[in-house]
Parts: C-alpha cells; structure tokens; sequence
C-alpha cells in the first residue's frame, strides 16, 4: 500500500475565528470537526469532533465568556459549546444558517441561501428578530468600528451594512467575486474574501476603495486576525498566512476534503471526486479541474466515471445525474430528481446504472433521457459496478452484503459483509471496499472464494464513531455524506479513496 496523497490535516477549512486563547477556530463542514491551531507550533487540537453533537460547522464565533457559538448549516441549527465542553441546540429551524457573529453579548446569524434572513438570536434560544429578509447567499459577517453590522451577499456580489438595531440596510461596495466573508483589520478596513477569484481583498467602508493584498486559488471562505497577522482558509484546507506587507506563506497545506468516488481515464490519469473539487492526479499533486465556483459545475460531485478526453459521467448530490465537461465549463443534466445518488457504471450496451441511497432505496438505469427502475426496497444501495454479462452488481450496504439483478430479480452475491461501500470488478474478481471492515476484500465470481487483500485501512468513520449525516440545502444539495470508492488503472494498481484521512491508496500486488 502507497499512499498518493498524504493525510489532510483537515477536512477543508471553512469558517475561521480567533479564539480567546490567541488560537484559530477552524470549521470543517464535510468532516463535521471543529478544530483550533495553534499558529506557532503548528499543533492542531480537536475541539467538536465527527460524530459528536455539532454536525456541519460552517462558521463559528465566542461570547465574551468564551462560549463558542457554530452554525450549522446543512442542518440549519446554531449550537453553544460552553467553555466548559458543554453542548446545547440553540435553534433548529434555520435553513442555510452560515454566517454568525457576537457583538457586546449579543448573536448574528444569517442563512446563506436564496431568501436567506439576517437575525438577532436571542441567547436563550428564543424566536430570532429578523433585520434583513429575502436575501441571496448572505455569508460570514462582522460588526465594524462604526457600529453597523457589515454582511457579504454572495449572490449580488456585494457587501451591504445595517445598523444592528435595524432599519434599511445601505449597500457599501459591488461588483466582487463571490464575496464570501467580512472581517476588520486594525485599521478599520474591511477584509473580504473573494471564493470565485480567490483574491483577498481590503476596501475602505468609508469609500468603497478596494487594493487586492493577495491572489490565491479559488474556493476562499473565510479570515480571521491575530494582531495585524491576517489568516484566510480555502475549502481544500489551506489555511494561508497574509502579512502586513502583503506576502504569503502557508500555515496549513492544503489536501482533499473528503475523496469520494475514483476513476482512471483513458489518458491513464487517476481523476477524484471531492465533493466541492474534481481532481486529476497528476505527479502526485491533485490539479483542481472544476470547483463549486467555476462556471456550470454540476453540483457536489459523489459517482464519477472517466468516459473520454475532458468527459465525466457523475452522480451529485443535488440528485442529478450528467456529463460534465470541465474544460469547456459543460455540463449536461441526463436525469434529475434522485433521492441521493451514488454509485454510477457504464454498461457495453450503453446505459448507466446509478445507486439511489434514499428511502426508496432504488437501482436505476439511466439512458436516453429516460430512467427505469431496475429494483428497488434495498437497504441503501450505494456502490455499483457491471459484472460478465452485463449483470448489475451492487453494495447494500445497509445490508452488509453485494447483490446481483438480473431481469428484476434480486439476487444475494456475497454476504457476511458489515458495510461494502465501491465495488470493482477485474479479471473475474470482485473487489469490494467495507469500510466498516476497513478492508478490501476479492471474491472470484466463478468460485465465491473471498480473500482479504488489505486491512485496517484509514476509511469510514473512526471506531465507535458513527457519522451523522449532513441534511442538505435545496436547492443546492440533498443530504450529503461519504462514499468510499475504487478503481484500478491500465497496470493493474488498485485506488481506495481514504476518507477518514483524506488521502488516496494504491494498493499493488507483491511482485
């Protein structure tokens, strides 16, 4: 076993905020992890982790008596972590609840979503007030010197302020790219940064004047202070440290969030699903081909096949299935409406079969626009794969075991599994990743003969751990959560994505 990429030291990095202790808070939405680093040491410690009562963290902010306060936001809640490791559901019913702030004792949040609200939070979880309705993708936010509470509006490409009181709010500065949080320097200057251009901006709240202090990749979400030192996070991960003077250097590497499904294209690149990222694998360092703000990405991307030059086939988490086509910004809807789509194979006859997770627990085949039922009542089918003669081969994984479907009939393949996830099929053998064995297991299809080809491997959720899965924000995206994928390239490698690491493995046989 080799690892390709190495471990992530976060599961992205979203909402940042320093902490009284002088360290930064970093929220992690897809590992469900709060985490606060330690910018000298490097030392990085957990604070709310996966499977805990915090799901989701987008953004995060402390009371004056160091409470930390997190939102939520694929599940719409805002939740209080007392300084005492205390845990308690401040509200529940805040769909897209993202940007928050406390200001002289008082709580801020906003939902970032269309007709999204910004509200005052009363602290013992009372009925919000609501300053601002109706809003496009309001994002993290910041009281500034003057009193007035600044808030970015990411689907206006503007940044607006209100005097927390309320009243009509005032437009300050337009035409950004995606701005996607406000904080202030100690100069007063609003610091925004930019998720669809990845600059770093500062701009006078006086003016509207703007100066660019940084270009970075796209995918920013969020900054924070310590002194005059600026900190600025990127969905990968990264997390870049911006001086006074304008250079920058990097705090934290950045790594894959949480790799999902993999395939190897016909150029023998090893391309990977990263939910808000689509990678190619090229000298060992993920080149981003497509992201969650590039122009027509079809959505948080969970099954993926390489079906030609610049052509992917996926399953997203909007619940669509497409062609997408990275390089010329493409992409093409082929079905819609699937109640948590995952696994997707391409037959010889030209269908796509794709895994539907949802309560239905549906196998589809995808063709001609048209969607047909090939079974259905599976306990959360998710890993899928074509076996000889075209049989359909799938990873109940609720069930802890593979089926075949022939002709509507289905059909217990390999059983005595706890929770298979991708499957492959190569040369006869079916190859199954269980992350709840944290195993990849080979089955000859001819004989049923089974043998463990790698465990204890860094997939799934850590032991005793089990995941809570992240809702979703429609439009945007239905319920999301891991899928644990496999493939082989044209020498016979075998790739498992590592989830709970963040990396890739490949997996060689002894010569």
């Amino acid at each position: 076993m080799e690892r390709l990429t190495p471990p992530s030291r976060l599961f992205g990095a979203n909402g940042l905020r320093t902490g009284p202790d002088g360290r930064i808070y970093v929220a992690q939405v897809s590992g469900s992890t709060i985490s606060a680093l330690d910018t000298a040491s490097g030392e990085i410690e957990t604070i709310s982790a996966k499977g805990g009562d915090i799901v989701a963290p987008d953004d995060i902010a402390f009371d004056p008596a160091g409470n930390l306060y997190a939102t939520e936001y694929y599940d719409g809640r805002v939740s209080v972590r007392g300084a005492d490791g205390s845990v308690r559901l401040l509200r529940d019913d805040l769909p897209g609840a993202n940007g928050i702030t406390v200001y002289q004792g008082r709580l801020f949040v906003n939902e970032c979503r269309i007709g999204g609200r910004l509200m005052e939070l009363p602290l013992d979880g009372g009925a919000p007030r609501v300053l601002v309705d109706n809003l496009p993708l309001p994002n993290a936010m910041e009281v500034g010197p003057d009193g007035y509470l600044y808030y970015p509006v990411m689907g206006t490409n503007d940044i607006w302020r209100i005097d927390p009181e309320g009243g009509e709010p005032e437009r300050v500065v337009g035409d950004l790219a995606g701005p996607d949080s406000v904080k202030f320097d100690p100069h007063g200057n609003i610091v925004s940064t930019q998720a669809g251009s990845g600059q770093v901006l500062r701009i006078d709240p006086r003016t509207g004047d703007r100066r660019v202090l940084a270009n970075l990749a796209p995918g920013l979400d969020n900054c924070t202070f310590i002194g005059d030192r600026l900190y600025v996070s990127n969905f990968t991960g990264e997390i870049t440290e911006i001086s006074a003077a304008g250079e920058t250097s990097t705090t934290l590497p950045g790594g894959l969030s949480w790799p999902l499904d993999l395939t190897v294209g016909p150029d023998g690149v090893l391309y990977i699903a990263d939910g808000t990222h689509l990678y190619a694998l090229r000298s060992g360092t993920p080149e981003a081909l497509g992201m969650l703000f590039t122009p027509n990405y079809p959505g948080p991307i969970r099954g993926v096949i390489a079906a030609g030059a610049d052509e992917f086939l996926v399953t997203t988490a909007a619940g669509t299935v497409a062609v997408y086509r990275p390089a010329k910004e493409e992409t093409e809807v082929l079905a819609e409406g699937i109640d948590q789509p995952y696994g997707i194979a391409s037959g010889s006859d030209g269908r796509l079969v794709v895994t539907e997770f949802g309560s239905a627990g549906r196998v589809l085949a995808v063709r001609g626009g048209q969607i047909e039922t090939l079974a259905s009542g599976l306990n959360q089918p998710i890993g899928v794969a074509f076996g000889p003669g075209d049989t359909v081969l799938v990873a109940e994984s609720g069930a802890g075991r593979v089926v075949s479907i022939v002709d509507g009939r289905v059909d217990t393949l390999v059983d005595g599994l706890r929770t298979p996830h991708g499957l492959l099929v190569r040369g006869g053998q079916l190859l199954v990743v269980d992350v709840g064995l944290k195993a990849v297991i080979s089955v000859d299809l001819g004989t049923k003969i089974r043998q463990t080809l790698a465990e204890n491997l860094p997939v799934g959720a850590p032991p005793g751990v089990t995941a809570k899965p992240l809702l979703g924000v429609q439009p945007f995206s239905g319920p999301q959560g891991p899928f644990t994928g496999i493939t082989a390239g044209p020498d016979g490698t075998v790739y498992v994505s590592a989830d709970a690491e963040g990396s890739v493995l490949a997996l060689r046989q002894d010569a």
